[in-house]
């Protein structure tokens, strides 16, 4: 058994299934690992096999229970299976976090093909519907008290040129999940989204590794530095914690305050 800390030996999801879309790199393999040290049963699901197996085997070798399920979400025929086989292997569904994302083409919207657009819908909103949905269907079933966190961006509050695909999809998202919660709240169904600035990620990586666009953000940023997956991942475990009993239908930036200024030259 490996020694942790006092604040990972909080077993706060001891007895929970949660699903982390998205969990194989970045923010959602930090929650997964997070989440797996707190006594959950974390199924992890994502494209690359590799990257899940990879995760699921450190969550093992700390003693915790975990099982990668590769999926794409812009299939809603996957997303049913990997709800399906999350209550055939553990037989609940407590939490979950929609994590899985693309940012897409980056270009002015005259630029930006009908196709950018539509697969960059395909996955932030129409996979997070298609998430919600077998998801929200699992836990009213069999009567459980769940937590859902989307993960949205901090584009849906500000604006940055050439995102208008990526940030229209993610407004989207704010507005649905805004709808959502009410609908599912009188059963005891909590449903957030956390919505991240610039958080040094793989997918992030092109444009933090460009000196003239990462050196504003950190500038512009009341914090002073761009952000780590554990500083979203924490805040995720917190919205799908009991700790958060009386929060729903809220988009919750973790940005370090850049989007209090926005963009600015």
């Amino acid at each position: 058994m490996i020694a942790m800390g006092n604040a990972d030996n909080k077993k706060r999801f001891e007895g929970q299934t949660a699903i982390v879309t998205g969990g194989g790199t970045g923010m959602g393999r930090a929650a997964a690992l997070r989440l797996g040290r707190e006594g959950a049963n974390v199924v992890i699901a994502g494209r690359r096999t590799k990257e899940l197996q990879d995760v699921c085997d450190e969550i093992i070798a700390q003693g915790g229970r975990a099982l990668a399920v590769q999926t794409d979400v812009a299939d809603p025929r996957q997303v049913e299976a990997l709800v399906n086989k999350t209550l055939d292997v553990y037989g609940s569904l407590d939490i979950a976090w929609n994590n899985a994302g693309t940012l897409g083409a980056f270009s002015p919207l005259h630029e930006l093909s009908f196709e950018d657009f539509d697969t960059v819908m395909s996955v932030n909103l129409r996979g997070v519907f298609a998430c919600l949905k077998y998801e929200i269907a699992a836990m009213l079933d069999r009567g459980i008290r769940g937590s859902i966190v989307n993960t949205s961006s901090w584009t849906a509050h500000g604006a940055m040129p050439g995102t208008s695909g990526y940030a229209a999809s993610k407004g989207a998202l704010d507005a649905m999940t805004r709808t959502v919660a009410l609908e599912v709240g009188p059963r005891n169904i909590r449903v957030n989204n956390v919505s991240p600035g610039m958080i040094a990620t793989p997918m992030s990586q092109e444009v933090l590794s460009d000196e003239t666009t990462a050196r504003p953000f950190v500038k512009q940023t009341p914090l002073q530095r761009v952000g780590q997956s554990e500083d979203v991942a924490d805040v995720v475990l917190w919205l799908l914690s009991d700790d958060a009993r009386f929060v729903t239908g809220q988009s919750i930036l973790v940005d370090g305050g850049y989007t209090i200024g926005g963009l600015r030259p």
